[in-house]
């Protein structure tokens, strides 16, 4: 079923990517992939190339015709000799569970890169803390990762940070705080957090 499903998803593109580039006006076509910082520790790395070959190289290895590729990142995974490893000791969590590890979008950014040659867009980033503070920590260095990136030539056309406001997370629901902007949910009221405050500098500056 999970083969099925992965297959459907590849033709779904192809032909629509195929429709998109028939039709009137000239616009870049790409997908966007959900990926991780897949580490491999001593006796891991073939069990991380397996999943990495299932979930992520079979997908990049299908956009290697298009115009961009999208890249959504947020964690972190490691693998020893007998599969995937616990969270590090000592690493902090965000909301979502996630281990706080922001420097995992370089090297997706990296691989994506190396097995598309295409253009990136970061298409999502970022972590769920009540912590603003912490938000404004997990950006600057997983934008310290994409400058390195610049630096060594690789093509990253934009980073979106995710999400503008806090949003419902699956089901989860209201309690992880992604957003730049709080919203209070009984009267609705928007507040724009420092971290907002912060990322629109850098934006304006167009440095870290």
């Amino acid at each position: 079923m999970r083969a099925r499903s992965r297959d459907v998803l590849l033709e779904a593109h192809r032909v629509g990517v195929q429709a998109l580039r028939a039709g009137p006006g000239k616009f870049p076509v790409g997908m966007t992939l959900a990926m991780r910082d897949m580490q491999a520790l001593a006796g891991g790395a073939h069990l991380r190339d397996r999943d990495r070959g299932e979930a992520e190289d079979i997908f990049l290895e299908a956009e290697r015709h298009d115009d961009f590729i999208g890249v959504q990142c947020y964690a972190r995974q490691r693998y020893g000799p007998d599969g995937i490893l616990p969270p590090e000791a000592g690493v902090k969590f965000t909301q979502m569970g996630y281990e706080f590890w922001p420097e995992a979008l370089e090297p997706t950014i990296r691989y994506a890169s190396a097995i598309t040659q295409l253009p990136i867009i970061v298409t999502e980033n970022g972590v769920a803390t009540d912590d603003d503070t912490r938000r404004i920590t997990f950006v600057k260095r997983a934008l310290a990762g994409v400058a390195r990136c610049i630096s060594d030539q690789i093509d990253v056309r934009g980073y979106l940070y995710w999400s503008a406001l806090d949003n419902f997370e699956w089901m989860f629901g209201f309690h992880p705080k992604f957003g730049l902007i709080a919203v209070d949910r009984e009267t609705q009221r928007r507040t724009v957090k420092p971290s907002a405050e912060w990322l629109g500098r850098v934006a304006r500056a167009n440095e870290i």
